[in-house]
């Protein structure tokens, strides 16, 4: 009988709230599949029986290639949106699964979603706007609308696709372009893996966006949607049952801020915050949530801070070098008696964050894993045009010779390999 798959991804320490997010799904949809994808490592001494999955992936088990480097570099939050195309590709592939939804580990159900499965009748791909009306005022369109400009224009705390050929394609083409650039570098154009999306409907047929405003409420489009409560007491949105909430932002403190400015004194919307936020704060003491992240730490236990997984991104040498940068004998060893010459200005505080914005500033594909190599056809594209057009030459001779000046070797070297 063809399913409903739904999933979420998350490390161990999200699992509370990702058992909030399931239990609201059992509730309304006890039919549907529900999957797991693991940012994280499995813990033997853990145990995941009574949680509302129906079965958990561990990332390295989703044949990603040259996996222990590939999530080197990535930060948690990186490494959780980078395995959502992965995920989506293999569920995709289930001969059961008809259709595929992916939800935040922070939003909450609080009605059936009917509507979203039924589009999926006749769509490929259903995505989410952040906004669905114009901002009225000058605030609120540098909040949200300026906003969404520089994150991306859907939300991808949400996304359904349909098990059809565009589907898989679109998993296949989302999880290529993952692989290489999941990272916030907004003056880059990139954040994570939301700003691909844009382009999704140029790229695909069937692509529907669904403008109704009771899904995928969240602070970014509360000036625009009234949230309020039934004479039962169930949320409605514009006088629609409320379908899914997104509680982006809450630990930081950023999701209440934004709520109080953006639904002024709207007390249904307060009081959902005051309930999510009594819930986590629950949540928050659980073993679970406390639990470290495994790609955190080196094989000793030593942290792995940011400027390492950036010098490791950024140098394919050392990637060919260390296929396992966990590894606290290989990588390591290498930071700290080659990399400190090497920059010697990521290892003081006061120049590490201009260094870190320096080797950052400069767009490349980073991870390379196996596809890695110069492209010689490209290279003796480049090397023919010079030769027989001078000023070509000329100005691509002045232009590697400012990275070869700015960058080093290294750098030239890695645009090559680019």
């Amino acid at each position: 009988m063809p399913e409903i798959h739904v999933f979420t991804s998350a490390a161990f320490n999200y699992i509370p709230k990702v058992r909030m997010l399931f239990q609201s799904l059992r509730k309304h949809h006890p039919e549907w599949r529900l999957h797991l994808a693991l940012a994280d490592e499995m813990r033997p001494n853990v145990d995941l029986s009574q949680e509302p999955f129906d079965r958990i992936w561990a990332a390295s088990d989703l044949g990603i290639p040259d996996w222990r480097g590939w999530a080197y570099c990535h930060s948690i939050v990186e490494l959780a949106t980078a395995i959502k195309p992965f995920m989506l590709a293999h569920l995709l592939k289930l001969p059961e699964c008809q259709k595929a939804i992916y939800l935040d580990p922070d939003t909450v159900a609080f009605s059936r979603l009917d509507d979203i499965v039924k589009l999926l009748d006749n769509a490929n791909i259903v995505l989410t706007p952040h906004q669905t009306q114009p901002e009225q005022t000058l605030a609120a369109v540098m909040d949200n609308e300026i906003c969404s400009l520089k994150h991306g224009i859907y939300n991808l705390g949400f996304i359904a696709v349909a098990a059809t050929e565009v589907g898989r394609q679109f998993a296949d083409w989302w999880s290529r372009r993952v692989y290489h650039f999941c990272r916030a570098d907004i003056p880059n154009g990139l954040f994570t893996d939301q700003r691909w999306i844009d382009l999704v409907p140029a790229f695909f047929e069937g692509v529907t966006i669904m403008r109704s405003s009771r899904h995928n409420v969240a602070t970014w489009n509360l000036t625009t949607r009234q949230l309020g409560l039934s004479a039962s007491g169930d949320y409605t949105v514009d006088g629609e049952p409320l379908g899914f909430y997104h509680f982006t932002g809450f630990d930081s403190g950023a999701h209440r801020i934004m709520a109080a400015k953006n639904a002024g004194n709207n007390s249904a919307v307060h009081q959902l915050v005051n309930w999510y936020a009594q819930q986590t704060e629950e949540l928050a003491n659980e073993p679970l949530a406390k639990e470290p992240w495994a790609y955190g730490f080196y094989t000793d236990g030593t942290p792995i801070s940011k400027e390492q997984r950036l010098v490791y991104r950024e140098r394919i040498d050392l990637q060919r070098a260390f296929p396992d940068p966990f590894n606290a004998a290989t990588y390591l060893v290498w930071w700290n008696t080659q990399g400190k010459m090497e920059f010697p200005d990521l290892f003081e505080e006061a120049t590490r964050d201009m260094a870190m914005g320096k080797l950052s500033s400069v767009l490349t594909p980073g991870f390379r894993g196996s596809n890695q190599g110069i492209d010689w056809r490209k290279l003796g594209g480049i090397i023919r045009q010079s030769i027989s057009q001078p000023k070509t030459g000329f100005v691509i001779g002045k232009r590697g010779w400012e990275v070869l000046q700015n960058e080093g070797v290294t750098g030239l070297k890695r645009r090559l390999l680019g």
